[in-house]
């Protein structure tokens, strides 16, 4: 029992030599990587940086022939502070747990990876280091949910209030899956003015569960719309079929790359969260375009029947 306490204060290395099956493997290791990182399920986390102490530890299998000194052989240290980097870089997370998940999984991508053993610690919550450590073993080939070059790619429409209420709702929606591509709409908020306060951010919260409220009229209105709030539901829905409707207040508060665009200015939103896609257009039903959008716009009256 005190060798299994030990260890399960040790550093990685410790445990995946203790856990070493027989077949010999190789590992590599990185040590005390320091990252400032907003992350953190409390309202205090939020809006602002803690530091993060990574030690991962990645079992490999030894390589067949002579590495030749030929840094393409092996898998290089920098896989692993890219595998955190781009993590990171995705949205901001609440949990360590789910961190350690994805950067484990991204690790076990890389061919030569086997097993991986995650441990992420915040240095400044407490008078201690409070983590999580995980260990992630990769059977066959790397999964292919998890390969983002093989994610679907959806179509992104916009629809005003007009268009929402509009008797061609049903039709549009019909030519939409036609197509055969996963289908992912974006609404604004209703017409009734939303509560204002002095706040920004509060005020931002409000209009953003405006836009989720607008969300859930539109499902009310066709049963194959589906009101998802998460990047995971979105990717599922995706993968199965399902129309989405966008609910945009946890994406957005949880983006890395916060956008510019206000709630209160929803196709200029849209167009945003169509980026994060690198969405070939934005199809707008109903409403103006915005200027400067970082993805092409095409707009239609909501009077218009035809796609």
């Amino acid at each position: 029992m005190s060798n299994e306490v030990r260890l399960a204060f040790a550093h990685p290395s410790e445990r995946a030599e203790a856990m070493a099956s027989s077949e010999p493997l190789d590992r590599i290791s990185l040590r005390d990587h320091i990252v400032e990182v907003e992350i953190g399920a409390f309202q205090a986390e939020r809006g602002v940086t803690q530091r993060v102490c990574f030690n991962v530890v990645v079992e490999v299998r030894p390589l067949s022939g002579p590495i030749d000194d030929d840094v393409d052989r092996i898998l290089s240290y920098d896989k692993v502070t890219e595998a955190i980097a781009t993590e990171l870089g995705v949205e901001r997370l609440a949990l360590l747990e789910t961190l350690a998940e994805r950067v484990a999984d991204r690790i076990l991508l890389e061919p030569q990876a086997v097993r991986a053993f995650v441990r992420i610690e915040k240095l400044d919550r407490g008078p201690g280091a409070l983590g999580v450590e995980i260990v992630r073993a990769r059977e066959g080939a790397p999964p292919p949910e998890l390969m983002r070059k093989d994610a679907p790619h959806p179509q992104l429409v916009f629809l005003s209030n007009a268009a929402i209420a509009s008797p061609h709702l049903t039709s549009w929606l019909d030519q939409l899956e036609a197509t055969g591509q996963p289908l992912i709409i974006c609404v604004g908020a209703a017409d009734v003015p939303a509560p204002q306060v002095p706040h920004r951010m509060a005020q931002r919260r409000i209009d953003l569960l405006a836009i989720e409220q607008n969300a859930w009229v539109l499902a009310a209105r066709d049963d194959r719309c589906v009101v998802v709030e998460t990047r995971t539901e979105l990717d599922w829905a995706m993968k199965n079929g399902q129309t989405c409707v966008w609910a945009p207040s946890k994406i957005v508060l949880d983006s890395v790359d916060t956008p510019s665009a206000q709630p209160r200015d929803a196709v200029a939103l849209a167009a945003w969260f169509a980026a994060t896609f690198d969405a070939q257009e934005l199809l707008v039903i109903g409403a103006a375009l915005p200027q400067g959008a970082s993805v092409p716009l095409r707009a239609m009256p909501a009077e218009q029947a035809v796609l």
